[in-house]
């Protein structure tokens, strides 16, 4: 979106609500403001890898850390700045003068900001400063305010930090209207680290670097499409570290982290990444990862492979295991998507108010024709269907239109006496007329036709295969198809290659869970019906319901032509992204 459609859609507030909203903002906890503090090994290993190193000049650059806290990475790198400045020949009665611009950091918390700088006098007092000097020197180089409203002049040769992760429902409405103004990136349901990326990238001078720890999920979601976007066209990702396993913080948080190394394009550049995977965070495990990442000569840690990520412009980048992916690659390179392959997928109702539009199928106080056999996700128990009896009223005539409430006169009664409830929804307002609709249709022909459904969030493909019985709720996803044999297809959904596909574009949740959304559902490839050979056919048909993995793999692989190494490394990939719960 460009900037001119960013104002039009999103106008600008006054300066005094801002003014209000950022001293808000400013008094939030810890918590609340996203602050979470990195280890030291990590700060050190991202100085390393962007390459702020005593050995060169550092006076003459610039570094920028844009969401401060106390100063987890300032300070750090005023340790090399002093060191660098001191080779040279700098002491402390000159550097007042000569380093005012090497160093600038920007932090929205009063507290926080002050504790930087008392940290900063501290050290400069200590290498041998004088303290008013080295007071005025801290202030100058720090700024209390909200950085992504800031205008900042200047470029920098660095940015380094972990920028807040804090969602949307945490920004007061004044703040998160002036984002969405200003920036891109803020796109459907961004978290806050996503527009300080955008930002902090335009801030970076011609060969400046920008390496973060903070969350990866950017590079798979929907929301990071934009920002996504905005790498592939101008900037190379020079390194990609998955930390989700290996506590870069001093506290336990859910933030799936990754040091994520950034730097402008440059023409004839290989547009390669150095990638890892669950480092351990120690001082001398993180030197020799970044020394890995820095070296651009052949890669000697066998922790750091090289892979092309970027390059797909908006599209979900996939940074898992080079070899995974290249099997990924390959059979979508051969092989059409689900849905090209004669299978459709789609998602159950959503009312709008479950609490009314639902009950107990029998208890539902309207005619029998009004009324549908609703499943639940809680239904499908180890992928077998155990209906709990709950049906969803139908408002909608077999051709769209809303049946009438003179010709149903109990679903006219029930419907009036909730009407208080059923028109404040959202979709009511926006069709005041059509007061009593569902956000979705409901076609009574679904419930009667066969279809696999899908539970959203799992830790492993659970799959049920419905004969025609029951509508499903809004969260089950269904796969219909006049093509395919539906217990086939669902020994298909259960393997391990259909991990492959929702393992690697996925994002997963809390605890490791995957979304096994339609957007995720729809990128496995399938080959065309037609084409599997009868004996594979019977096989796929006769193991449908095995709660074995490897008795499911085992026409699955043979179906893909994957054996070998291939076939070990998709089976291992898909067993590292299951997850066990009690339920399944």
């Amino acid at each position: 979106m460009s900037e001119r459609r960013q104002m039009s859609v999103f106008p600008a507030v006054t300066a005094s609500e801002l003014t209000v909203a950022v001293q808000q903002a400013a008094t939030q906890s810890v918590t609340n403001r996203g602050a979470v503090f990195t280890r030291l090994e990590v700060v050190d290993a991202i100085l390393d890898m962007v390459g702020y190193d005593p050995a060169h000049d550092l006076r003459a650059l610039r570094l920028l850390e844009p969401s401060m806290g106390e100063g987890e990475f300032l300070l750090p790198a005023l340790d090399r700045l002093l060191d660098s400045y001191q080779r040279r020949g700098g002491t402390p009665a000159s550097a007042a003068g000569e380093l005012a611009n090497s160093l600038f950091g920007v932090e929205i918390h009063a507290d926080s900001l002050s504790t930087a700088i008392d940290r900063l006098v501290v050290r400069l007092v200590a290498w041998g400063m004088e303290r008013t000097a080295a007071q005025r020197l801290a202030r100058g180089w720090t700024l209390q305010a909200d950085f992504l409203l800031t205008d900042i002049a200047a470029t920098f040769d660095f940015v380094v930090g972990n920028p807040p992760y804090v969602r949307q429902e945490r920004i007061p409405a004044v703040l998160l209207s002036e984002y969405r103004r200003r920036y891109a990136t803020l796109y459907d349901r961004a978290d806050l680290y996503v527009p300080f990326f955008e930002r902090c990238l335009d801030l970076l001078a011609a060969t400046g670097t920008l390496g973060f720890i903070a969350a990866n999920r950017w590079m798979k979601n929907r929301y990071g499409g934009p920002l996504r976007g905005k790498v592939s066209a101008d900037y190379q990702l020079v390194a990609f570290i998955d930390m989700e396993k290996s506590n870069p913080f001093y506290s336990e948080v859910m933030a799936y982290p990754a040091i994520t190394i950034l730097r402008r394009k440059e023409r004839g550049s290989k547009n390669t990444t150095r990638w890892a995977c669950h480092p351990e965070v120690s001082p001398s495990s993180m030197r020799r990862l970044s020394a890995a990442v820095r070296n651009g000569g052949p890669v000697s840690d066998r922790r750091i492979r090289e892979v092309q990520v970027v390059g797909l412009g908006r599209e979900p980048w996939l940074v898992e295991e080079p070899e995974v992916v290249a099997v990924l690659r390959a059979l979508e390179e051969a092989l059409p998507p689900l849905e090209e392959a004669h299978c459709k997928v789609g998602i159950g109702v959503a009312t709008g108010l479950d609490r009314v539009f639902i009950g107990s199928l029998d208890a539902l106080p309207v005619e029998e024709e009004r009324k549908l056999p609703l499943l639940m996700a809680g239904d499908l128990q180890g992928g077998q269907l155990v209906w709990s009896g709950m049906g969803v009223i139908n408002p909608y005539e077999p051709d769209g239109s809303l049946a009438s409430l003179e010709a149903w006169p109990r679903f006219a009664s029930y419907l009036e006496g909730h009407r208080d409830r059923i028109a404040a929804r959202h979709v009511a307002r926006k069709d005041p007329l059509r007061w009593y609709k569902t956000i979705d249709r409901v076609y009574p022909e679904l419930a009667r036709r066969p279809k696999l459904l899908i539970p959203d969030i799992k830790g492993t493909a659970t799959v049920g295969f419905d004969e025609g019985r029951y509508y499903p709720h809004h969260n089950l996803y269904y796969i219909t198809s006049d093509h395919w044999d539906l217990r086939a297809l669902q020994t298909i959904l259960r393997s391990s290659v259909a991990m492959l596909f929702v393992g690697s574009y996925s994002t997963a949740m809390s605890g490791g869970f995957l979304r096994f959304q339609a957007q995720y559902l729809r990128r496995i490839r399938l080959p065309i019906w037609d084409g599997v050979p009868a004996v594979l056919r019977e096989q796929l048909i006769a193991v449908s319901q095995s709660d074995a993995t490897e008795v499911l793999d085992e026409p699955v692989l043979a179906l893909y032509g994957l054996r070998g190494q291939e076939a070990t490394r998709v089976v291992d990939f898909a067993k590292a992204k299951r997850v066990r719960s009690g339920k399944e």
